[in-house]
């Protein structure tokens, strides 16, 4: 700026100099007869030096690769269903590289690219991050798949090694240790409960689970010592073990060992077979164009952090990505309170997120600016940043970054390049406040694990929100009637159906389920409500499951609803319940204990965080700002909660009420809840 304040005021003492010389000069005047002063050359040179500066260091807006305006095309004239516009024709993409075609191939192709590059990382309390290389963790897999093979597994599909277990290079390790020998891996989870892990266990005939702790390994003995039948035989341990574990194994039958017992080096045959090919198809995660460099790629330079299950597909996917290009892969330490500090230390550039997540950053962001003179900078620079979005510029550079956005930034690490959300639907409202304030590109795709992920994918260039992007080229995408919630394809919406290379088979052993789900035309069948754009990307509207009437015949969906009122300053999580034999909804809200005191005490009300969620003056004003937001979104009369209760603990994982990627188990909570529901019910003045 001073450099341009000084530029501004010797272009002025120039043209001062130049009215002044005007009249006097002769009619025989021209340009080589006059000489410039040594303030003149100075400004001259100043205008040159910052003319150079401005066209070198000027944003340049990303250049999509296709037609913002047309990202789909229909395919054979059915407007309801669509593919790709980064496809020549209807011929839909099925592998990126022709040499990488399962996810044995894509790690051996990050290995010829990274060789003895770090590819694991993990760390200690207030410690760096130590890494372990590419070489390592295939010769350790191959290594702790030969031990499997010793220890009576098959080397084929129809192998089935069960893990339950955290976030850890160990389990990485595990899982190409499966592949090389083209076993396949079953991941248990906590929030499954013993019944449904006893069916998994059965159904896929798994004999061997390997575990992470030993609490873990006592939760699978439990079903043993209750006498429940199951094909469960050994137990393998990645940290020590008690004796009187072992003592417990062997008296229900199990075998329990530690990791490093069956690390051996072996003579068995490390030739790689098929590779469960038919569920790990490649996600063409890289078929997109950012800026000049061609398609957008994930570099070798590039570092992820691992907190998402990997249990689920969204995380599956982005760590095989990543492995594909010779990347890295950072762990969290196994406690998500310390996640932040994990992702300072370790500064990644790909953050894949789930909305929750993004809507606590929003909110701690928004929370942390308390004077109204900093608020009004705040969303003055944010309205500057959106405005370079619009336009396609992306970075982190701007003035507004150095000055408002800088220390937001550094609290994410300080390298994102870019952030990828999937999960739920994230309000637009936080994905433009957030694609600001962080400088960086932010993805929203759409999937399911049935369809190995994704299905459709934001575009670059495209910073508009409320839609999650156009269909990916491995698949394509149609609409179909759902007529008692009058949605009709010929008008552009309906149930999102899925047909393509990254389509699942079926579920396993189960014809009815399969079924239930693909048609006898491949076309996978969602659940969800979408509604195709103008431009050709999606929007999803609404739910099919997870709906419900009230009394009066009203549908509602009440996830659609959760999401409108998370967007409320003193909500950190809401559920919202409805029944068939009562004509309005009610809610369960958990306060955000970040700001809901400050936020009582604005409005007269003073107390402890557990006091205010008593305080009923406290719960009225909530619900007041609760409607507030809704009738901003549009919500109808009956799909806004009439009454709500404050509870003062969050939903988790650990409490069995939100499932591992942070979504509501609705079932859990009506249980949970069921007294308070009632009581709310059973008020008659509503």
């Amino acid at each position: 700026l001073l450099l341009f304040y000084f530029f501004i005021i010797l272009i002025k003492s120039e043209m001062d100099n130049l009215k002044t010389l005007l009249p006097s000069l002769p009619s025989s005047f021209s340009l080589s007869s006059l000489s410039l002063s040594p303030s003149s050359v100075v400004g001259l040179g100043a205008l040159a030096s910052l003319t150079t500066y401005w066209l070198v260091t000027r944003p340049r807006p990303i250049q999509p690769p296709c037609d913002l305006q047309a990202q789909s095309i229909s395919v054979q004239g059915d407007q309801s269903c669509r593919r790709s516009a980064l496809l020549k024709d209807d011929n839909l993409l099925e592998f990126y590289y022709e040499d990488t075609k399962t996810v044995y191939d894509m790690f051996q192709r990050g290995l010829r690219i990274a060789g003895n590059g770090p590819c694991l990382g993990f760390r200690k309390p207030r410690a760096p991050y130590q890494w372990i290389s590419y070489t390592e963790v295939a010769e350790r897999a191959q290594v702790l798949g030969s031990g499997l093979l010793a220890k009576g597994c098959k080397p084929n599909p129809q192998q089935y090694v069960g893990i339950f277990a955290q976030n850890r290079p160990e389990w990485v390790i595990t899982e190409m240790a499966c592949y090389t020998f083209s076993m396949a891996l079953v991941p248990l989870y906590d929030t499954l409960g013993l019944e449904a892990m006893v069916h998994i266990l059965n159904l896929a005939e798994i004999s061997m689970v390997i575990c992470d702790k030993e609490d873990k390994a006592e939760s699978l003995l439990k079903i043993k010592e209750k006498g429940v039948t199951t094909t469960l035989s050994c137990l393998v341990l990645f940290n020590p073990f008690s004796a009187a574990l072992l003592e417990r194994g062997r008296k229900c039958g199990v075998e329990i060992l530690q990791l490093s017992q069956i690390m051996v080096r072996s003579n068995i045959n490390a030739t790689p077979m098929t590779q469960i090919f038919f569920f790990f198809r490649l996600l063409p995660i890289r078929g997109h164009r950012c800026g000049s460099s061609g398609y957008f790629v994930i570099r070798q330079e590039d570092v992820s952090i691992s907190y998402l299950p990997l249990a689920h597909m969204f995380e599956r996917m982005i760590q095989v990505s990543m492995f594909c290009h010779g990347a890295r892969v950072g762990f969290y330490q196994g406690d998500i309170s310390l996640l932040m500090d994990d992702i300072k230390t370790l500064k990644p550039t790909f953050f894949p997120v789930v909305p929750r997540l993004l809507n606590r950053i929003y909110d701690k962001i928004l929370g942390s600016v308390t004077s109204p003179l900093r608020r009004v900078i705040l969303h003055y620079a944010v309205r500057r940043k959106q405005a370079e979005l619009s336009s396609g510029v992306v970075r982190n550079n701007s003035m507004w970054d150095r000055l408002i956005f800088n220390k937001i930034q550094a609290s994410l690490g300080g390298n994102l390049r870019f952030i990828l959300t999937a999960s739920a639907p994230i309000s637009p409202t936080v994905l433009s406040f957030l694609r600001a304030t962080l400088g960086c590109l932010i993805f929203e795709g759409y999937g399911q694990t049935e369809c190995t992920a994704g299905c459709t994918f934001s575009m670059p260039g495209d910073w508009s929100a409320g839609h999650v992007g156009a269909p990916l080229p491995c698949a394509m995408v149609k609409l179909t009637d759902i007529p008692d919630m009058n949605y009709y394809a010929k008008n552009g919406e309906g149930e999102i159906c899925i047909r393509g290379h990254s389509v699942f088979r079926g579920y396993l052993k189960d014809e009815e389920r399969t079924g239930e789900a693909l048609d006898a035309d491949g076309w996978l069948h969602t659940g969800d409500v979408g509604q195709w754009l103008p431009n050709g990307t999606l929007r999803i509207v609404d739910r099919k499951k997870h709906i419900f009437k009230l009394s009066q015949g009203e549908y509602i969906a009440p996830e659609k609803i959760e999401n409108v009122y998370t967007r409320c300053v003193p909500v950190l999580q809401v559920f919202v319940h409805g029944d068939s034999l009562q004509s309005y909804l009610i809610g369960v809200v958990v306060p955000d204990p970040e700001v809901f005191v400050d936020w009582a005490k604005e409005r007269g009300v003073v107390g402890s965080y557990e006091e205010l969620c008593q305080n009923p003056d406290v719960k009225k004003a909530v619900l007041e700002d609760m409607m507030a937001v809704a009738k901003e979104a549009g919500l109808k009369s009956f799909e806004q909660v009439k009454d709500l209760y404050l509870h003062p603990d969050m939903f988790s994982v650990s409490n069995s009420l939100l499932t591992p990627t942070l979504k509501s188990k609705r079932v859990d909570l009506r249980r949970v809840f069921s007294e308070q529901i009632a009581q709310m019910y059973s008020k008659s003045s509503i």
